[in-house]
């Protein structure tokens, strides 16, 4: 879902189109673990399984115990996807577990607390697992899509939904486009009853169905309002035997802009997993993301640091980051940017657009 329908350099999958660029850079959002965004939708009148969150075998026993299911998931909770076909430093293979019996819980978790787990999305040796999600295991009847994000080409948000749920959305748009739904959000008016039912019909839900997953849609919006997200996925959205409609695993994402105002929600960050470098420099309110390249960019201001990456780009090489010290910057920011690019040991070469540094604020 990175690139699908996000209003960014790249391929827009959903969209079906292709944008040519010669440099981008990533927008830091935050983003929130499962049980995170699960919680928040709990909270909003959004339908979700029973679950509580584990950081030793020992509690995640405790909680199969409270939930007393007649089956349980057991889901290692990193931000990379690809959980359930991946592979734990202890050898366990996969980090989403079924399992009916409560003995089986705590030396599953075990084997997953304590070790890295190993994705098609991390990088190096894995991820840390530090917390395990144990949750009442539901039966899906049918598995559709829905998300929620901003979307450039709508100048707004927008509703994108697929009976094909369930799959990497990325390879339904691809292989059948014509099962790809999307509606755009007037941002004044919100998510209008007609279009929900709609995107729910779409999407094959009928009768009470309809109407369920349609207002899981519209309490699925007010939370992307709330809290200033950028993206909600819910991949699957699913419909259970019993006739319920089901968010069963979200993906949010929120403006890094709004901080000031969603301290509740940023706090709740996880930055384990994060960039080292990048952490840093948000620590000194230096806007950095490390790339691949070996040379090193120091700048004034997102557009000409954007148009230095290209310019090296152009000529054949590839930048090692992008770094803005923004207008304002003071000595001692300056400072901690050179320690960030010095410290990268694939720069080979720096380059940098500065004002005077006897001009800059220094107070």
């Amino acid at each position: 879902m990175a690139a699908l329908c996000r209003s960014f350099p790249g391929k827009l999958a959903c969209l079906g189109k292709q944008v040519p660029v010669v440099c981008s850079a990533q927008v830091r959002w935050l983003n929130l673990q499962e049980y995170q965004s699960k919680q928040l939708m709990a909270d909003n009148g959004v339908t979700v399984q029973r679950f509580r969150i584990a950081d030793t075998p020992q509690k995640a026993k405790e909680a199969a115990k409270e939930l007393n299911a007649r089956e349980y998931v057991i889901k290692a909770q990193i931000l990379a996807g690809g959980k359930g076909k991946g592979t734990f430093s202890s050898g366990l293979k996969g980090g989403v577990k079924l399992t009916k019996s409560k003995s089986e819980i705590q030396p599953l978790v075990e084997k997953m607390i304590g070790y890295k787990l190993k994705t098609k999305q991390t990088t190096g040796d894995g991820v840390l697992v530090k917390k395990v999600m144990v949750a009442e295991a539901l039966d899906i009847a049918r598995e559709t899509y829905f998300a929620i994000l901003m979307d450039r080409d709508h100048a707004g948000p927008v509703m994108v939904g697929s009976p094909e749920g369930g799959v990497d959305i990325e390879e339904v748009a691809a292989k059948s486009p014509e099962l790809i739904f999307k509606e755009p959000i007037d941002i004044t008016a919100g998510v209008t009853d007609e279009q929900a039912h709609k995107m729910a019909g779409n999407l094959g839900f009928k009768g009470d169905l309809q109407a369920q997953a349609a207002n899981q849609m519209k309490n699925l919006y007010k939370i992307f309002l709330k809290y200033d997200a950028t993206q909600i996925e819910i991949n699957p959205l699913g419909e259970t035997p019993d006739k319920k409609v089901v968010c069963f695993d979200a993906k949010f994402n929120f403006d890094d802009n709004s901080s000031f105002r969603q301290q509740a929600i940023f706090d709740e960050e996880d930055k384990s997993e994060a960039d080292p470098r990048e952490v840093q420099a948000e620590r000194s309110k230096l806007n950095y993301i490390g790339l691949t390249g070996d040379i090193g960019c120091l700048v004034n201001g997102a557009g000409l640091a954007m148009a230095t990456m290209d310019i090296i780009k152009l000529h054949g090489a590839a930048p090692a980051n992008f770094l803005d010290c923004g207008g304002g910057v003071k000595e001692e920011q300056v400072l901690e940017a050179f320690k960030l690019l010095t410290a990268d040991k694939n720069v080979m070469l720096q380059t940098g657009n500065l004002r005077r540094l006897d001009a800059m604020d220094v107070r």
